[in-house]
C-alpha cells in the first residue's frame, strides 16, 4: 500500500516549478486539446495536421509537441475526453423508480441528443474511419456510447422486472436492452450520416425516441391488472 507521504514524495514538482507555472502549463495543454478537438471534428484524423492544430490552439508548435508528441496521441486524447463527456451526460439522466416508459424515454432522448449532435456525428465518423488504425480506441468509443446506453436500459429493465411490469419472453435483459438501443439509433443515425446537410430537428429526434419506446413497450410491457 502506498502511503500519503510516499505519494507526495513521488509526485512533488521539482524545486524550480511553481504553482503559477503549473497552472500555465495546464492551461496550454487545455488549449492544445481544444484546438485538436476542433480540427479533428471538422476534418477527421487523416486530413488534420499539427500545423492546423497549432493555429486553432493559438500556441507555438513547440508547445503542442511538449504536451503531445504526435498527432496520434492528440487524437487519442481527444476521443478519450469526448468519451468521458458522453459518459458524464449519461450519468446525469434522472430515472423514475416506478415508470419504465419515463426511463426509456429519458435514455432515448439523451442518446439521440448526443449521437445526432454535430459534434457527435463528427466524432462518430472520425472514430469509425480510424478504428482499424486505433482498434482499442474504437472499443473505448463503443463502451462510452452504445454499451453505456445498454447498461442504463438493463438497469431500468431490472427494476421493471422486479415490479412485475415487463415480460422479456426469455431473451434476457441484455438482449432486450441491446434491441432497444438499436431501435433508438437505427434509421435516425443512418439518415444523419447520409444527409449531413440536413441535421435532425428536435421534432424528428422526439419522434424517433417516442417510436422506439412505444414499439418496445408493446412488445414487452405487461398489461395492467
Amino acid at each position: 500500500m502506498v502511503t500519503s507521504a510516499a505519494r507526495t514524495k513521488t509526485f512533488a514538482p521539482p524545486p524550480s516549478a511553481s504553482p503559477d507555472g503549473a497552472a500555465v502549463q495546464s492551461e496550454k495543454a487545455r488549449l492544445v486539446l481544444a484546438g485538436a478537438r476542433a480540427v479533428f471534428l471538422a476534418n477527421g484524423y487523416g486530413a488534420a495536421t499539427t500545423d492546423m492544430i497549432q493555429q486553432a490552439a493559438g500556441v507555438s508548435k513547440s508547445t503542442v509537441y511538449s504536451h503531445y508528441p504526435n498527432k496520434e496521441t492528440l487524437f487519442i486524447a481527444v476521443v478519450e475526453a469526448e468519451c468521458e463527456r458522453f459518459l458524464q451526460t449519461i450519468r446525469k439522466c434522472e430515472f423514475s423508480e416506478k415508470r419504465l416508459e419515463d426511463n426509456l424515454s429519458a435514455i432515448a432522448h439523451g442518446y439521440l441528443d448526443l449521437l445526432l449532435s454535430p459534434d457527435g456525428m463528427a466524432l462518430y465518423r472520425a472514430v469509425v474511419s480510424e478504428a482499424p488504425r486505433f482498434p482499442e480506441l474504437g472499443r473505448r468509443f463503443y463502451v462510452a456510447g452504445p454499451s453505456a446506453m445498454i447498461n442504463a436500459v438493463e438497469d431500468a429493465l431490472e427494476a421493471a422486472e422486479f415490479r412485475g411490469d415487463v415480460d422479456l419472453g426469455g431473451i434476457g435483459r441484455n438482449s432486450a436492452a441491446t434491441l432497444f438501443v438499436s431501435m433508438v439509433r437505427g434509421d435516425a443515425q443512418m439518415q444523419c450520416l447520409t444527409h449531413p446537410e440536413s441535421p435532425a430537428s428536435a421534432v424528428q429526434r422526439d419522434r424517433w425516441a417516442k417510436d422506439a419506446v412505444t414499439a418496445f413497450l408493446r412488445a414487452f410491457q405487461k398489461a395492467p391488472k
